[in-house]
């Protein structure tokens, strides 16, 4: 009850912080999907090198999220931006980047050989196969990569908060430093809210995005 009063009577921080938590994951998932798509695709396409890009994308994965913020601080110092928002969403960006590229890969990989020839049977060059063939069947793989890359980043920002980069994290670090459930409640309970959250709202985005013949792929 004294947490429920404690979120009552801070709305107002509690949505700021979340407003801060969402500009975070939200600038690094998009510019990981610009990068992340372009670079699956490029992989798909040259499969020598695919095995090099997923194995250094799962391997920045195992790098712990706060060893992470550590190397970025003395890298960022030198342009003064050591803390914050900017090593946030660099971090959150290069975590983001593994799944995107790996569920692009397959779905791209993945597709029935059948499409294509039926594509180029219609005369479409590369770049029409890519965009109005390949990607639209792969959508539903793809949009999988960008809901974990979602879920998986609006935990790790929590973390962010150590390093000056608000959100909702604030909340957890505050109420370990000052032996507040309260506050380590409210932080937490936030944050798997904020995950379901948009782990929904992003499956009802694909589910209204993918092309119709595909949609009972969707889960």
């Amino acid at each position: 009850m004294e947490t429920l009063a404690y979120m009552a009577n801070n709305l107002g921080t509690i949505a700021a912080r979340t407003a801060e938590h969402l500009s975070i994951v939200g600038v690094a998932v998009t510019l990981a999907i610009v990068c992340g798509v372009a670079l699956g695709v490029f992989i798909a396409r040259r499969p020598r090198l695919a095995p090099v890009v997923l194995y250094a994308g799962a391997l920045v994965i195992t790098v712990p999220s706060i060893a992470l913020f550590g190397i970025l601080i003395p890298l960022l110092s030198v342009i003064g931006q050591g803390i914050g928002w900017l090593p946030a969403v660099i971090a959150v960006y290069l975590y983001s980047m593994a799944p995107i590229v790996r569920n692009t890969y397959t779905g791209l990989v993945g597709l029935d050989p059948a499409l294509r020839d039926a594509a180029i049977g219609m005369g479409m060059n590369a770049s029409q196969r890519l965009w109005r063939v390949e990607l639209p069947n792969a959508f539903p793989v793809i949009m999988a990569g960008v809901r974990i890359a979602v879920v998986m980043n609006i935990g790790i920002t929590a973390i962010a908060a150590y390093i000056g980069a608000g959100g909702l994290g604030t909340f957890i670090s505050r109420g370990i430093t000052q032996t507040d459930i309260r506050q380590l409640l409210t932080g937490a309970v936030c944050v798997s809210i904020l995950a379901l959250l948009s782990d929904y709202l992003l499956l009802r985005l694909q589910r209204l995005l993918t092309p119709p013949g595909l949609k009972l792929s969707v889960s």
